[in-house]
């Protein structure tokens, strides 16, 4: 996907089309409350939010307003790029606490 993305980018660009990617981290949405009670899913964000900097699990709207940034005006002279938007997700084989 990053390589689609600066690839498009790439090829776009001159059409003044701008192409980016959006990697969101774990978000409260529907699916990943497929299968799981209530309590499991409180259990499963509290143990998710201990390895994001942000100590919380995003909610749609984080990773829309990160949609609705690209699709504006203020990002014109972004494109090619790979957007992670995981509230700063540790990843505990390469950093410790």
């Amino acid at each position: 996907m990053i390589i689609l993305t600066k690839r498009l980018a790439f090829e776009l660009g001159k059409y003044n089309i701008n192409v980016n990617a959006i990697a969101p981290g774990i978000t409260k949405t529907e699916i990943i409350s497929i299968g799981r009670t209530p309590s499991e899913l409180e259990e499963l964000f509290k143990e998710k939010a201990k390895s994001i900097a942000l100590g919380r699990i995003a909610e749609p709207q984080d990773i829309a307003n990160v949609a609705l940034f690209l699709a504006s005006d203020e990002s014109s002279f972004i494109t090619g790029q790979l957007i992670v938007v995981d509230g700063g997700t540790y990843d505990y084989l390469s950093h410790s606490q």
